[in-house]
């Protein structure tokens, strides 16, 4: 980021800056970002249904869940209801933001290669889905040890985004709490080790970053240039460790700043609530309510920020 952006998007969070930059930031980008939600926490509904309802209450946008356990792995669309699908988001005016898989990246050859195979029927339906504007495709890279497996996620993720662009479709990757890629620092050199492509870029959630040494606004500074979307959630600490919440609901992380930030540094992409596991594994979870409760607690936060 240039010092003019990074002075910029200083400012606009309450920072010093110098006279000028602020407005020449804004001329930048005319779009605006969306509030969105991910289908992972709707697992127990077709996607007709959480498109549906996620329209009804409020969304702007939809990120879908493509792992083979939900209903919308792409192994169940067919070709018509793909067809049907794309209508649906047309008529509830619901933006197609991202597609999420779940893809620790293998280390056996043969096992790669089957990943390949799934990944491209991942880009495919985001093809099928999104057209000439396919949605971006975003993936976690699992456990381990970032100095040890570095080299080796880098190479993974260069092979990933090879056949991606050969769909359109741009692949992101997610810092996770506890991964062998926890940190958008991480996520940033992975990108430049790969000559900043525009197909790779990164998921930032800040529930993964809270409680360590990664200071909110600083981070995102950092982050801003190779962020392609935004998911949100809240964390807490108990005996130690770190539990999700649904977003806003812990009040942990401040929202506003986030946004702030977010919008001030030309960011236009997706804020997704996502729903952890920790929540929707339960037994007394109601994917609707928590729908709902997500909605209700941070969109006049969002609007309140980002227009």
């Amino acid at each position: 980021m240039s010092i003019d952006r990074r002075q910029a998007v200083l400012a606009l969070v309450g920072l010093t800056v110098a006279p000028g930059f602020v407005r020449a930031e804004r001329k930048l980008v005319t779009e605006r970002m969306t509030f969105g939600y991910s289908t992972y926490g709707m697992k127990t509904l077709t996607l007709e249904k959480a498109i549906d309802l996620i329209a009804d209450i409020g969304f702007e946008a939809v990120e879908i869940c493509v792992r083979p356990e939900w209903d919308s792995g792409p192994a169940k669309m067919s070709k018509d209801r793909r067809s049907e699908t794309r209508k649906r988001l047309a008529d509830a005016e619901l933006k197609l933001t991202a597609l999420m898989e779940h893809l620790p990246p293998a280390v056996a050859e043969a096992e790669h290669k089957q990943q390949l195979e799934r990944l491209r029927g991942v880009f495919e339906l985001a093809q099928d889905l999104g057209g000439k504007q396919p949605p971006l495709m975003q993936t976690v890279l699992g456990e381990g040890e970032w100095e040890a497996k570095r080299n080796f996620l880098r190479d993974r993720v260069g092979e990933w985004i090879r056949l991606g662009e050969q769909f359109g479709v741009v692949t992101c990757i997610k810092p996770h709490r506890g991964g062998s890629m926890s940190r958008p620092s991480e996520a940033v050199w992975i990108i430049k080790q790969l000559g900043e492509p525009r197909t790779l870029r990164f998921v930032y959630d800040y529930s993964h970053y809270v409680f360590r040494d990664i200071p909110l606004v600083e981070s995102l500074t950092e982050a801003l240039p190779y962020v392609a979307h935004v998911a949100v959630k809240d964390t807490v600490m108990k005996d130690g460790k770190a539990a999700f919440e649904l977003p806003g609901a812990a009040k942990t992380i401040d929202f506003a700043t986030l946004f702030k930030t977010l919008h001030a540094g030309g960011y236009r992409g997706d804020i997704s609530c996502e729903v952890s596991g920790m929540l929707f594994n339960k037994p007394d979870y109601e994917p609707i309510a928590a729908a709902k409760t997500c909605y209700a607690n941070l969109k006049d936060v969002f609007h309140a920020n980002v227009r």
